[in-house]
């Protein structure tokens, strides 16, 4: 999930920094108090930790965003709350991960890869080291999950907002399993499920914590007016539309090292997209059907789908939705209150979603 490139439209926030250093504590005081347990469950840790580098913060960027440009001032204050939502994007990662049975993210081993691969080189049988690699991946997960709540409890904010901060990140895991079930379930399903409730998934699962949630924190946190915050939430809803559509064409159509996964992943879990969706309407999916959710996809065969994909207009139909949403997103910024900078900020990283898109 979630291999949208924002990077580049969210750039210059020089208290990013402060998130990293927020990040290196909490995990140097885990690590602490884990080798205190065992040098196994410092093990764990180390893999997590190793998990939440490298990305390209970009929820934690929305946090900083908002803040800074809604008047916000205590830097340090922002930083732990954005590096919440960095732990939150580090545990819903992983968890999918082994949802999708999926043991490498960026070209390498994620949690549950580098504890299958430790369980094989140990002698354990293919299905032993499976299971030790899930488990791990559930763990880790779990702990990523409770240091977000940890780092949010440790905010130096009056108990109201703090309380309501809480909220947003509780609704933000709240919905994204929700939206996780439900994708789950579609998957098990025959039937191509309507767009509405690929859409409605898709917001379920991906609006309210990657957009919605860091908005809304950010602007909780500075403080302001709740007109200003009703507009954020409504563009993080249509955003995050664009941003799962734009995401699933890239797990179809990308390549493996720009999205962190093997490019006929979501083709062999059968995952329920806008671009199936569609494809399921038209006559060419009978070419395609038998091998959408087989386990013994490969390369050749995920090549042939995108073909039919693309012939048969499901991606330009998909391409077209994230389009359309961006544009209704950048509409609800229209608010008296909002800055022009924050909008114009927004708004570039949406289309900036787009191109990513059009280009592959």
């Amino acid at each position: 999930m979630n291999s949208v490139n924002v990077d580049h439209a969210l750039h210059g926030d020089e208290d990013l920094d402060l998130v990293e250093d927020v990040l290196q504590d909490f995990f140097a005081e885990a690590k602490l108090r884990a080798v205190s347990v065992n040098a196994t469950y410092l093990g764990l840790w180390e893999a997590l930790e190793r998990a939440a580098a490298g990305g390209k913060r970009s929820r934690p960027r929305l946090v900083l965003l908002a803040y800074r440009q809604l008047g916000g001032t205590d830097a340090a204050s922002a930083a732990r709350l954005a590096a919440s939502y960095e732990l939150l994007h580090s545990a819903l990662i992983i968890h999918d991960d082994v949802i999708d049975r999926d043991f490498v993210r960026r070209g390498s081993p994620n949690v549950s890869g580098h504890y299958r691969n430790r369980a094989l080189r140990a002698g354990s049988s293919a299905s032993a080291a499976e299971h030790a690699g899930v488990s791990a991946g559930v763990l880790a997960g779990d702990l990523a999950l409770s240091g977000a709540f940890r780092l949010l409890r440790s905010l130096e904010v009056p108990d109201a907002k703090r309380r309501r901060l809480n909220e947003i990140l509780d609704d933000a895991i709240f919905s994204s399993v929700g939206g996780e079930v439900l994708d789950i379930e579609f998957s098990r399903t025959p039937e191509m499920p309507p767009l509405e409730d690929i859409t409605k998934t898709a917001h379920q699962k991906t609006s309210v914590y990657s957009f919605e949630a860091p908005l809304h924190a950010g602007a909780v946190l500075a403080g302001a007016a709740e007109s200003v915050v009703a507009a954020l939430t409504s563009f993080g809803r249509y955003a995050g539309i664009a941003y799962q559509v734009a995401d699933d064409v890239l797990g179809v159509f990308g390549t493996e090292s720009r999205t962190g996964k093997t490019t006929w992943g979501d083709l062999r879990e059968g995952k329920r997209t806008a671009l199936l969706s569609y494809a399921a309407t038209r006559p060419e999916w009978n070419s395609i059907a038998s091998l959408i959710g087989s386990r013994d996809m490969t390369a050749a065969k995920a090549q042939y789908v995108r073909s039919v994909l693309v012939t048969c207009g499901a991606k330009d139909f998909a391409v077209n939705l994230a389009t359309e949403n961006a544009h209704r997103a950048v509409a609800q910024l229209e608010s008296d209150g909002v800055p022009p900078s924050l909008r114009n900020s927004l708004e570039r990283l949406l289309f900036s979603v787009i191109s990513d898109v059009t280009s592959h």
